[in-house]
């Protein structure tokens, strides 16, 4: 006969609750604390054979979380790789990869050398003064003058797009002057730049998508609607 159900005291369950911040930390938690323990049981094991398959047990329930993955030799050297970090590298198995040490992992990578530009214009950017050192290099032409003048008019164009007002072109070519180390002089050219209204135009015409084969490309009327027969039939379905 069973015995009758002791109801529990609340104050010793509340007593005997075992919080997260007073367990052991987890080093990879995507894993969960079961799988924690599993490791942490390995690494007590005296029996070497028995330990090696209990890793190779818990190399296989790691891989069931991905299981498109596990027969994967990259992602098995990562199981296995992890399987050490987790059991903080005190589980002593046969592993079919090289077992990485604790130093190669704290090792931090080399800080990238990011290219320090301060250009006086910024607004034309770095690829404007790129082109211009190009230009530099170039022997003097219709080439080089072709290159020239779409330099100077990409300078204006950026200039306007930061100032939204109008520019002369004898700014743009004193700025050109001074970021081509004076080796690319148009201040006393007759050359003249494209206007602003040209630069800032936008075009406001359908775009030149694909259409389909045997399709018409729908036209604008003067109410702003558009004739596309594929509208229409639309409709009258």
């Amino acid at each position: 006969m069973n015995s009758k159900y002791i109801k529990e005291n609340a104050n010793d369950v509340v007593f005997n609750l075992e919080y997260n911040s007073e367990r052991q930390h987890l080093i990879i938690p995507e894993y969960g604390r079961h799988l924690q323990k599993l490791i942490d049981q390995a690494t007590v094991i005296e029996d070497r054979v028995e330990r090696n398959k209990v890793a190779k047990y818990i190399i296989q329930v790691m891989g069931s979380l991905n299981p498109h993955l596990r027969d994967v030799p990259d992602f098995q050297h990562k199981l296995w790789d992890q399987i050490f970090i987790m059991s903080d590298f005190r589980l002593d198995v046969d592993s079919p990869y090289p077992i990485p040490s604790r130093e190669v992992l704290q090792l931090k990578p080399d800080a990238l050398k990011y290219p320090q530009n301060f250009p006086k214009y910024r607004f034309y950017g770095n690829n404007i003064k790129f082109m211009i050192d190009v230009a530099n290099r170039w022997e003097e032409g219709e080439l080089k003058s072709a290159l020239v003048k779409v330099i100077a008019n990409h300078m204006k164009k950026s200039y306007l797009s930061w100032n939204k007002d109008t520019v002369k072109d004898d700014v743009i070519f004193e700025h050109l002057l001074e970021l081509s180390g004076g080796r690319i002089n148009l201040t006393e050219s007759s050359e003249s730049l494209l206007t602003t209204t040209d630069l800032m135009r936008t075009n406001k015409r359908l775009s030149n998508k694909i259409l389909p084969s045997g399709s018409v490309k729908p036209k604008i009327t003067k109410n702003g609607k558009t004739n596309n027969p594929a509208h229409k039939n639309r409709k009258q379905l």
